[in-house]
């Protein structure tokens, strides 16, 4: 009798070899050079915070693993790489909290995050790995620099930003919630500082046609649409009087011309200084100074509508009429040409500005408010005299023009063509089409990031550094904290930013700004498959053969800009002859979010996951299994730590079930069945990241495998173990070896499911009788109504509720029969 106690799973012990092995043996390692069937699979890299690994890294990064070890299963020679994003203000602001220098602290994180997603199973070929922060990337970054600056596409420009007092620097629009910075709650201003930009505007019009060939979600397509903001319409010209200036404004509705009653321009627009009288100077001097401590933010959004009078007047093109020229501070430089016609009839924002500064317009510009606010579109029931208690806004097929000379009663979408086409023989306008996309600022006033390699001469000006002189070191410096002067810290180093002109060898000065984070991420994944090179950025055979990416998987918060800038990059280098294609990501989906019991997590609720916790009790594979287990993976999921237990005993019962497995005799026909059903589910589920209902199938089909402590054959069993191996891979080669193999469960292949072997031999419908169920009967696939209601009838606990003859029978094949009596 053999008393041998059965080898019990040990997560622990389990996971440990298995990683050494994949390590030792290069199990996710790819030819690069040579692969057949490349599969290019992308998660977005994290920022190493000094936190550590979160779990919604794990959670983004175990379905991205998945769908990569599926497509390796099914025969492609799958790319996984990872790296870090390691450069940026987050990472410079904690080192100066704790009293770190980056450039030491930075590293340390690193590796901690490095040791938390090996102990993950990710199936990484981290002989790529890449680290923004390093030498050997940023002079790469600074070459991508270089080439924009070649084509064009880069240039310095003095600009209004938002600036935050606290983390001296230059803030996005989206980095500001409230007025305030969302980094540090404090206050944001507007400073006008001289910026890098990169001409993202001339490829609005591609970036928006190319999203019709991308497969993507439509949220995350339809948020880049917003995002550039196409719009069709007019630039319109106003003569300023007595002066050679004039305004430009751009509209989308020119048909309301005849409405337009005054104009507003941004406090910071260049005519300002030019068409403001003397009488009205100071006021306007004054005015402007109050905008410039607003943020530009809060500037869209005020409630409040302010402005103040130029003293200035010009010529409607349309009515003739003078109109006064206001400055407000709702007006931004950015947007548009930085200034407006007013049409109060028909815009809410105009009109709440016209009455809110009444009696502005009687004193200085003689105007009633009955003249400033003028109807020139009709709806149904209105005609050209009917009063404007409002702004009339509406947009219906029934919209006529009113009070606008030869216009009068034309429908309004007619119109726009027609009026335009009019000012244009006048030459006061001309067909525009307009993107709310703004040109990308790249310059950050800060140490922790790649300088921009830039130097200027007093005999040569503005010189790229040359490319073999790359890369612009960031030098190590102690007092990299930021000031408020506007400038980077490397500003005060003239030991580094005193260099030789690389043109005529004369006394120059490198820039001292450093570029923006997301200029690092626009271009990693060209970067990756050639990480080991240090002769060319990518290599051109290779980026021929794996890209674009094929499968990207990241957050939604980077939906809009870090997607965007990624394919303007690409088009660009696609533009300057170093790419074969101009769009990096074939398929994009974006993951959900973990709440935890309910509550979205936040060290001050103290219910943050620390994945070490759960993957040194648990297991990886447990931990990787559960994450996916908790609701559909582009939705997320509510964490609730009682519920990884059961994931365990799956994982437990998996292991006895290969463990114990017979080969003698043959296998149950009904759990065959069963597998054939699993195998067609699950390899339906991985493609579309369905990962929680595939799990719930394999769990399914191991209560079937199990029922009443069954010993399993090994023929219902090896393929599970395939099935498994996406989601918790260490235990299935583990498996594996169990069932007499040598190679990596990875190498297998994908289990193949039968048709006929799928097919049920009887299924259950459900039976009513006057729309109530009254019991279910077991009838072949293909039964017929007559044959469904003969079992219904032949059931006795169905029958009785059968009163007479049938006045109507419903039957829905293979689901449903309801009998009314």
């Amino acid at each position: 009798m053999d008393t041998t106690e059965p080898i019990v799973y040990d997560p622990t012990a389990v996971e440990a070899r298995w990683q050494r092995t994949w390590a030792e043996r290069g199990t996710n390692q790819v030819d690069l050079a040579n692969a057949d069937r490349p599969f290019y699979s992308l998660m977005m890299f994290p920022y190493p915070s000094a936190e550590g690994l979160h779990v919604g890294n794990l959670f983004a990064f175990t379905g991205s693993d998945i769908s990569a070890r599926y497509h390796r299963l099914i025969g492609h020679q799958v790319f996984q790489p990872l790296g870090y994003d390691a450069f940026g203000i987050h990472s410079e602001n904690y080192a100066l909290k704790i009293g770190a220098h980056p450039m030491e602290l930075t590293p340390k994180n690193v590796a901690n995050f490095q040791r938390q997603l090996e102990r993950a199973g990710l199936m990484v070929d981290w002989q790529q790995k890449v680290d923004t922060s390093q030498r050997d990337y940023y002079r790469w970054t600074q070459w991508v620099f270089l080439q924009l600056h070649k084509q064009g596409l880069a240039y310095k420009k003095a600009a209004a930003v938002n600036w935050c007092p606290s983390c001296k620097t230059v803030l996005a629009n989206e980095q500001v919630e409230g007025g305030a910075c969302e980094r540090c709650g404090t206050v944001v201003e507007q400073r006008f500082l001289e910026q890098w930009f990169f001409r993202i505007g001339d490829y609005a019009e591609r970036l928006l046609k190319n999203l019709d060939t991308l497969d993507w979600s439509e949220v995350t397509k339809s948020a880049q649409r917003n995002w550039i903001g196409r719009s069709e319409g007019a630039e319109l010209t106003f003569d300023i009087n007595d002066s050679a200036d004039q305004v430009r404004v751009f509209t989308t509705r020119p048909d309301t011309v005849f409405g337009a009653t005054y104009l507003v321009l941004a406090p910071e627009h260049p005519l300002v200084e030019r068409i403001t009288t003397s009488a009205y100077r100071d006021a306007v001097r004054e005015y402007q100074e109050r905008t410039n401590r607003q943020d530009l933010v809060s500037r869209k959004s005020v409630l409040q509508k302010t402005g103040v009078f130029t003293g200035a007047f010009a010529k409607n093109p349309a009515t003739g009429n003078n109109v006064p020229v206001w400055i407000a501070d709702y007006v931004l430089m950015e947007y548009g040409t930085g200034a407006i016609m007013a049409v109060p009839g028909h815009d809410e924002r105009d009109f709440e500005f016209a009455k809110e500064l009444s009696r502005t317009f009687q004193q200085h510009c003689k105007l009633e408010i009955e003249q400033v606010i003028r109807r020139v579109v009709a709806g149904e029931g209105h005609d050209a005299d009917t009063e404007l208690a409002e702004a009339y806004t509406a947009s219906t097929s029934a919209d006529r023009l009113v009070n606008s000379a030869q216009f009068d009663g034309m429908a309004v979408a007619e119109a726009k063509a027609a009026v335009t086409a009019w000012l244009e023989e006048k030459g006061h306008a001309k067909p525009v089409v307009n993107y709310r996309l703004h040109d990308w600022c790249v310059s950050r006033q800060r140490y922790w990031g790649p300088p921009i390699p830039i130097v200027y001469c007093d005999s040569c000006g503005t010189v790229p550094v040359p490319e073999e002189q790359l890369p612009v070191e960031l030098p190590f410096i102690q007092d990299f904290k930021p000031d408020d002067s506007g400038v980077s810290p490397l500003a005060r180093h003239a030991e580094w930013y005193n260099v030789a002109c690389p043109s005529c060898g004369g006394n120059a000065r490198r820039e001292t700004d450093v570029s923006d984070t997301f200029l690092d991420s626009a271009w990693y994944f060209l970067r990756y498959p050639s990480a080991r090179r240090d002769d060319v950025a990518f290599d051109a055979a290779v980026t021929k053969r794996w890209l674009p990416v094929n499968s990207y998987i990241g957050g939604n918060e980077h939906a809009v800009l870090h997607l965007l800038y990624s394919r303007f990059v690409t088009m660009a280098l696609h533009d300057g002859g170093h790419l074969g294609f101009e769009e990096p990501f074939t398929r994009f989906r974006a993951h959900g979010l973990i709440i935890r019991d309910g509550a979205k997590m936040s060290k001050t609720k103290g219910n943050v996951i620390n994945p070490d916790e759960y993957v040194n009790e648990w297991g990886a594979d447990s931990f990787r299994m559960y994450l996916m287990f908790l609701g559909p993976y582009q939705e997320g999921g509510d964490f609730r730590s009682q519920g990884i237990s059961g994931v365990r005993r799956f994982l437990d019962r998996l292991w006895g079930s290969v463990r114990d497995a017979r080969r003698d005799g043959e296998a149950d026909p009904e759990v065959m069945r069963k597998l054939h059903q699993v195998i067609r589910k699950v390899g339906e589920d991985i493609p579309v990241l369905a990962y929680n209902t595939a799990i719930a199938a394999m769990m399914e089909y191991m209560n079937v495998l199990r029922r009443a402590e069954r010993v399993a054959h090994v023929s219902e069993v090896q393929p599970l173990v395939q099935l498994v191996a996406p989601f918790a891979p260490h235990l299935a080669e583990e498996c594996w070896v169990e069932l007499g193999h040598t190679a990596s469960v990875f190498d297998s292949g994908w289990p193949e499911w039968d048709a006929a072997m799928a097919a049920e031999t009887s299924i259950e419908v459900a039976v009513q009788v006057n729309g109530k169920t009254r019991g279910r009967v077991q009838v072949a696939p293909d039964a017929t109504q007559d044959v469904v209601m003969q079992a219904a009838l032949a059931d006795a606990t169905i029958a009785k509720f059968v009163t007479g003859e049938p006045k109507r029978v419903i039957h829905v094949p293979g689901r449903l029969l309801n009998i009314i009596v």
